[in-house]
C-alpha cells in the first residue's frame, strides 16, 4: 500500500517502520510544520492515510481526507463530541474510514473482557467499580480515549451508573470514577477495580511501548483496503462480542 502519515511524531515514526516492515510504501509525512497535503495532488495516490495528531486538528484533517475520497485510519483521541458528525460525513461522501481509541491487539482484549467482567458484576451491588489510567507526561487529554471506551462499556452494563466523571473517587454512587495520573515514560496502563468490604477484583492493561498501537493501525489499514464504509477495530481483529 501507499501510505500517508498525518502526524509524525513518535508513534508516526514508529508506524512507519513497522508498515515498510510489512511491505508498505510510505508516500507522504505531515506533521504541524508541514500541512501541505491539503493542497498537493499526489494525495489521489494515496491508498490509505493514518492519522495520529490531536484534539485540536484530527476534525480538519478527517474533513479533508474523506472529502479526497481517501480511506482513513485515525487513532486521535479528545473529539468523541464531533464522531457523530464525521460518521455522518463519510456516510455523505460515500468514504471509507475506522476510529479507535486504541488500536492495540492487547488493549481491545481488555476491552472485551472489561465488557464481559461489568455484565457479570451487575449482579453483585456490593462492589464499587472505578477506573484509573497513566500516561506519559506529553499526553494532552485528559482521560484518555481508551480509559472513556472502557468506561462506557461499563455504563452500558451496570444500571447503578449514570455517568463518568474524571476524578479520583466521586462520593455519588452513580458516578464512575476515572483518575488520570500523567508520569514519566509511560505508555499506556488502564486499570478497573472493582473494591468491597471483603475483597478486590482487578482488570489491567499495560503496554510496554507503542509498538502494539503501531500494528493495529496497519492492521486496520490493510483491513480497509479496497472497502466502503465505516468500521470497528472489532471487526479488524475478530473480537465477538456476546
Amino acid at each position: 500500500m501507499r501510505l500517508a502519515l498525518i502526524g509524525y511524531g513518535k508513534m508516526g515514526k514508529i508506524i512507519e517502520e513497522m508498515a515498510v516492515e510489512r511491505g508498505h510504501e510510505v508516500v507522504y509525512r505531515a506533521t504541524s510544520i508541514n500541512q501541505s497535503w491539503k493542497q498537493n495532488s499526489e494525495s489521489k495516490y494515496w491508498d490509505c492515510a493514518i492519522e495520529f495528531t490531536g484534539p485540536e486538528s484530527v476534525v480538519d484533517n478527517l474533513e479533508h481526507l474523506i472529502g479526497l475520497g481517501i480511506p482513513t485510519v485515525c487513532g486521535s483521541t479528545g473529539w468523541n463530541h464531533e464522531l457523530q458528525r464525521i460518521c455522518h460525513f463519510v456516510e455523505e461522501k460515500e468514504g471509507t474510514f475506522i476510529f479507535a481509541s486504541n488500536f492495540s491487539v492487547g488493549v481491545n482484549l481488555f476491552f472485551a473482557a472489561n465488557r464481559r467482567l461489568a455484565k457479570l458484576m451487575n449482579a453483585h451491588p456490593s462492589y464499587n467499580v472505578r477506573i484509573e489510567e497513566i500516561h506519559h507526561l506529553e499526553k494532552k487529554d485528559a482521560p484518555s480515549g481508551t480509559a472513556i471506551t472502557a468506561a462506557e462499556c461499563i455504563l452500558q452494563e451496570i444500571d447503578s451508573l449514570h455517568r463518568w466523571e474524571l476524578t479520583a473517587l466521586s462520593e455519588d454512587a452513580q458516578v464512575l470514577s476515572i483518575e488520570a495520573l500523567r508520569l514519566p515514560q509511560v505508555p499506556g496502563t488502564h486499570t478497573v477495580t472493582y473494591n468491597s468490604v471483603v475483597d478486590s477484583i482487578t482488570l489491567s492493561h499495560q503496554a510496554h511501548n507503542r509498538s502494539g498501537f503501531a500494528m493495529g493501525a496497519i492492521l486496520s489499514a490493510e483491513f480497509l483496503l479496497g472497502k466502503k464504509g465505516i468500521f470497528t477495530i472489532e471487526e479488524v481483529l475478530n473480537i465477538q462480542h456476546d
